[in-house]
């Protein structure tokens, strides 16, 4: 049984080393892996358990060509796959003052998809920077549904260099107690 310390290091671990990775080989992700890092959106947390989220899983060169038009970057076109990441708005989550959950909701879901991926070497990068109203529309999506993140999964190119982190201190982000300037 591993101790609090060794399951703590072990995720601290898949954090430190996922990255926006924007360099893929042609090899193809395989069906399973796919599945495994849709299970984990799946068991992601959501307000009231709402679950508010779909997502779509474009592998088919015609459609991923027309992912990619919405995103026209050059580093796009080594990714096969892509999991656009969708909110439903018919069933997020309104705190009382009408603020909707799903992109927080959604957020989380996108996280456990990156965080799944590079667990299983595989790298991601969250693009939020598209055309949403022409993915709706390449998706055939309903007006409820928004394309909230595309997510291109593929397996890193070894030539590739993760950056390194530029992180705030903890100190620069977290406060014990109330709030003092």
């Amino acid at each position: 049984m591993m101790s609090e310390t060794e399951k703590i290091n072990g995720f601290l671990r898949i954090a430190r080393d996922r990255y926006s990775c924007r360099n893929y080989t042609p090899q193809p992700v395989p069906e399973d892996q796919v599945t495994a890092i849709l299970e984990a959106a799946r068991l992601a947390p959501s307000a009231c358990n709402r679950q508010p989220w779909l997502f779509i899983v474009v592998t088919t060169p015609d459609l991923a060509a027309e992912v990619r038009a919405v995103y026209p970057r050059e580093w796009m076109n080594n990714a096969g796959t892509f999991i656009v990441a969708c909110g439903d708005h018919s069933c997020s989550w309104h705190r009382e003052d009408g603020k909707d959950h799903c992109d927080i909701d959604l957020a989380i879901a996108v996280e456990h998809i990156c965080l799944e991926a590079s667990d299983l070497g595989l790298g991601t990068c969250w693009i939020c920077n598209f055309d949403a109203e022409r993915l709706a529309k390449v998706l055939a999506l309903p007006e409820y549904i928004e394309p909230m993140a595309i997510i291109p999964v593929g397996y890193p190119d070894p030539e590739s260099v993760a950056p390194a982190k530029k992180r705030k201190t903890l100190e620069e982000i977290a406060i014990w107690g109330k709030y003092r300037q």
